[in-house]
C-alpha cells in the first residue's frame, strides 16, 4: 500500500503525470502481481508449500523497492520505473495469493467467512500502519532535507523525491524483515487438508 501511495505521489507531483497517466503506469505492477499470484497459486503453492514462495517473493518486493530508491527528479517510465515495478509485483504475486490461501487452508466452511474476514482486517489494518509510519518517515526526511538545502524550487522537489525514497528505504527493509520472518515460520512441506476442511480460494481481489 506504501509503494503505490508514494509512487503516485512520484508520478503526479514530480514526473507530472495526470490521474490517467499514473494509472496506466501502475498496469506492469498490477500485471506481475496477477501473473504471478495465479501461476503459485494454481501449480506450486500445492508442491511446496509457502515458504519457498513467500520468503522469496518478500525479497524480490525488497528489491523492487531498492530499484525506487534509486528515482530522481528527471526519471524515465521505462528505464527508472517500469523494472522495480515488474520486479516489485512479481515478488507481491508471490506473497499475497499464497499468504491468502494459507492463512484460511483447513477453515471448515461454517468458519470460513469469519476467517476470511479476519485475514482481510489483519491486511487492511497492517497496510494502514505501515502506510501512517512510512508517510511520518517521508515527510520527515523531505522537512530536513529541505531545511538543510536552499528552499528553492528545485530544492523543494528534490526534498519530496528524498521523502519518496526514504521511504523505499524502509519498505526494503520491512520486506527483507518479512522473509527472514517468514523462512523461519513458514512450513516447508505442501499444506495437507483434514477431512472435513474446504479448499482456500483465492480472493476476488488478488
Amino acid at each position: 500500500m506504501g509503494a503505490f501511495l508514494f509512487l503516485t505521489f512520484y508520478m503526479q507531483e514530480t514526473l507530472g503525470y495526470s490521474p490517467i497517466q499514473s494509472g496506466l503506469a501502475f498496469i506492469p505492477m498490477a500485471g506481475g502481481l496477477v501473473v504471478s499470484a495465479a501461476i503459485t497459486t494454481s501449480r506450486v503453492l500445492p508442491r511446496t508449500g509457502p515458504r519457498p514462495l513467500v520468503a522469496p517473493g518478500m525479497l524480490l518486493s525488497a528489491v523492487g523497492m531498492v530499484l525506487f530508491t534509486q528515482l530522481g527528479t528527471d526519471a524515465t517510465f521505462v528505464t527508472d520505473l517500469l523494472p522495480g515495478e515488474l520486479i516489485a509485483g512479481a515478488g507481491l504475486g508471490l506473497v499475497l495469493a499464497p499468504a491468502m490461501n494459507i492463512a484460511t487452508l483447513g477453515v471448515r466452511a461454517e468458519d470460513a467467512g469469519v476467517a476470511s474476514a479476519m485475514v482481510n482486517t489483519m491486511q487492511q489494518i497492517g497496510g494502514s500502519i505501515g502506510t501512517a509510519l512510512l508517510s511520518t518517515l517521508a515527510a520527515s526526511a523531505a522537512s530536513g532535507f529541505a531545511v538543510a538545502n536552499q528552499a528553492s524550487a528545485n530544492a523543494l522537489a528534490e526534498a519530496a523525491v528524498h521523502g519518496y525514497t526514504t521511504a523505499f528505504w524502509w519498505s526494503a527493509g520491512i520486506f527483507a524483515a518479512g522473509a527472514l520472518v517468514s523462512g523461519l515460520l513458514l512450513r516447508g512441506p505442501a499444506p495437507q487438508l483434514e477431512p472435513g476442511a474446504e479448499p482456500a480460494a483465492v480472493p476476488a481481489a488478488i
